[in-house]
């Protein structure tokens, strides 16, 4: 009878978040499987079952194919240049001071330059995408070409070159997502107890030794986590892409992403279905990453 008064206690909390996780998030993809299958225009009542037939188109559409290298140009940029600067940066404000006698510092100022770090974070992607278009507009008026003018250079074309335009974004996606990360492996640092570092500095180990002996380890759950979210990060780029690029992948396909195209299918193109079988295959994507990332990354739990 106690256990059976326990169990309802524990469902009657459950019940409601349970349920709206059910309805708003479990249902949509459940539609999204079942619209996969079908030819559906967004208009007609009746749904007609294809089968497998947008996903056989799929592996015959050179767009899609396309926006998939441009996911692993970011999936294998975005994530290092994140998470290495990040780590730099974390490193300094954290422990970049050396030690003294409570312990050890970070740099001076460390406290202004997390909140420095952390300003991008509270802009929304639109005002970041705005932003950037206004810094890399192609004429002297932007403010990147404007200082290679002032240096004898010639204007750029950062969005309109193929060669240029993906990597001009990735480089808006990383300012924007370190800040994040310096503070998330900030509070790891934070919980590392300091008797490591201080015993090390006293055994002569210099700051590059600190850090990928003590810290680096030490991190590492932290460090993968932040692996896996970066990697989401490079599957999407939606809303930033748009308003830098447009929804065409401008210049020759050059910053066509999957989300982008998903969007264009369904609202421009009218055709659901097909849209729907592109986010199920960015559905498998994203999870395949996630689980082979932390299956290849796992590793005995270290205790402090």
């Amino acid at each position: 009878m106690e256990r059976l008064r326990r169990y309802g206690f524990v469902i009657g909390f459950l019940a409601v978040p349970v349920t709206l996780y059910a309805v708003f998030v479990i249902s949509p993809y459940v539609q999204a499987f079942q619209l996969s299958l079908t030819d559906w225009n967004g208009y007609r009542s009746k749904l007609t079952y294809v089968g497998l037939d947008n996903f056989a188109k799929l592996v015959h559409d050179e767009v899609f194919w396309r926006a998939l290298r441009n996911h692993g140009v970011l999936l294998l940029v975005l994530p290092v240049a994140t998470v290495v600067i990040a780590l730099f940066l974390s490193y300094l404000l954290n422990l970049g001071g050396g030690a003294r006698g409570d312990g050890m510092r970070g740099v001076w100022g460390s406290r202004f330059y997390r909140v420095v770090f952390f300003f991008p974070q509270v802009l929304a992607v639109a005002v970041v995408g705005v932003l950037f278009k206004a810094v890399y507009r192609p004429d002297e008026s932007g403010v990147v070409n404007g200082l290679l003018a002032r240096f004898g250079g010639e204007p750029v074309g950062w969005l309109t070159e193929p060669g240029l335009a993906l990597w001009s974004v990735i480089a808006v996606m990383v300012w924007q997502a370190v800040g994040f990360y310096v503070v998330l492996f900030s509070a790891g640092m934070a919980a590392i107890p300091k008797d490591y570092f201080e015993a090390a500095a006293l055994d002569g180990a210099g700051r590059a030794r600190l850090f990928f002996s003590i810290t680096l380890p030490l991190l590492r759950d932290t460090v993968q986590v932040g692996w896996v979210y970066l990697g989401i990060a490079a599957f999407d780029g939606f809303a930033l892409i748009q308003v830098l690029a447009g929804d065409k992948g401008e210049p020759d396909g050059a910053t066509t992403v999957l989300p982008i195209q998903i969007w264009k299918t369904a609202f421009t193109y009218n055709k659901y279905g097909y849209a729907s079988a592109m986010g199920v295959a960015l559905f498998f994507l994203t999870v395949t990453f996630a689980v082979l990332t932390l299956r290849t990354t796992r590793r005995e739990r270290i205790e402090l």
